[in-house]
């Protein structure tokens, strides 16, 4: 198990108050500086010449890489040390690949169509991961010998249940076993239950999967899926903040305001493209925080929005005076109209969807 820089210190002298008690042997002023270091793999634990068996048993255990890190051509698989994404984050995320045969009639046309599949979505283009050749090699492909080689587990769809790859990944994560912890591969077979199967393994634990047919409405589910998985949850998904235009807006054309947080982007852009109507959206840098907890931390200001718009020239882009910002901001109206001098402020919807009727009562 992990411990934390206060279960460490619990086993040393200073908590006991037994002797060497902060005798700094260790290079630290005291225990619980060394636990600290210790709990942040910043120091090892033999510094501590006084340290019970019982800890160095969990610290010796700790100091195992939980699961290898594996290159499957360009892809970078496993590396993972958590079985939930919330405990920390996950590292590297599921590798999507394909496995071709060169003697196959169709096999240019496959590998054509997996060449040219890309789908982009919040700010990130996916592509099919690895492609594996037999009976031939062929540039940027991986020979099947050599993937053979590779140090993974490697299980076919039809023997993997989720009991099995669950297990697998506790070995290897909270037991540190070093029999489980080469990375997941699992080889699918199609049939018309073949995409749940996948997101199934996507979630718990595979870390790639390989398929015989390629699919791009399959593909793209799945990258779907992996990016929403796969995200840091320290990280909010953002999208650049600038002034994005819909449907070709001129100098005359209705304003919108928002913050950089990705799902209120796509929300409110989906509404705007599906109006019709010529727009602009003003996306604020926000860190990445939605509407209401970018203003109460202070991370959406009439001044951070003012320099916003100084940055975009914006005033000069547009004739028009009036900005539209989300329901939820209406406190901001006086202090954005105080600070953005000739901009009038018009309190707009709480929820996206119900932007078009809100321009039509305009």
């Amino acid at each position: 198990m992990n411990l934390s820089g206060m279960q460490i210190f619990k086993y040393l002298p200073a908590a006991k108050k037994a002797e060497h008690t902060n005798c700094k042997t260790c290079g630290f002023s005291t225990c619980m500086a060394f636990a600290i270091k210790l709990a942040q793999n910043q120091t090892t634990f033999d510094k501590c010449p006084y340290m019970p068996d019982e800890l160095k048993a969990v610290c010796q255990k700790n100091m195992k890489v939980p699961q290898k890190t594996v290159k499957i051509g360009d892809a970078t698989v496993g590396g993972e040390n958590v079985l939930y994404r919330h405990e920390k984050t996950f590292v590297n995320k599921t590798a999507i690949g394909v496995i071709l045969d060169c003697n196959s009639p169709d096999f240019e046309q496959k590998l054509e169509r997996i060449k040219e599949f890309e789908i982009t979505r919040v700010n990130e283009v996916m592509k099919v991961d690895f492609v594996i050749t037999k009976n031939g090699a062929v540039d940027g492909t991986i020979l099947y010998e050599d993937f053979e080689k590779l140090p993974l587990i490697k299980l076919q769809d039809d023997d993997v249940t989720l009991e099995k790859l669950i297990e697998i990944r506790k070995k290897a994560v909270v037991e540190r076993d070093e029999e489980f912890s080469n990375p997941v591969c699992v080889f699918m077979k199609s049939d018309e239950k073949t995409c749940a199967r996948a997101a199934l393994y996507l979630c718990k634990y595979a870390n790639a999967l390989v398929f015989e047919d390629f699919d791009e409405s399959l593909f793209a589910t799945l990258m779907t899926l992996r990016q929403n998985i796969f995200t840091d949850p320290q990280k909010p998904l953002q999208v650049e903040p600038k002034v994005y235009e819909f449907n070709n807006p001129d100098e005359n054309s209705i304003c919108f305001m928002t913050t950089n947080f990705a799902l209120t982007y796509y929300a409110v852009a989906a509404e705007l493209e599906n109006l019709h109507i010529p727009s602009y959206l003003i996306v604020v840098p926000s860190d990445g925080m939605s509407v209401l907890t970018a203003w109460s931390a202070e991370k959406f200001t009439a001044k951070i929005v003012k320099k916003t718009l100084e940055k975009f020239d914006f005033k000069n882009r547009v004739k028009t005076r009036k900005i539209i910002i989300p329901g939820l901001l209406s406190e901001m109206k006086e202090e954005l109209e105080q600070e953005l001098d000739g901009f009038e402020i018009i309190v707009g919807t709480i929820d996206a969807y119900a932007i078009s009727d809100f321009v039509k009562a305009m």
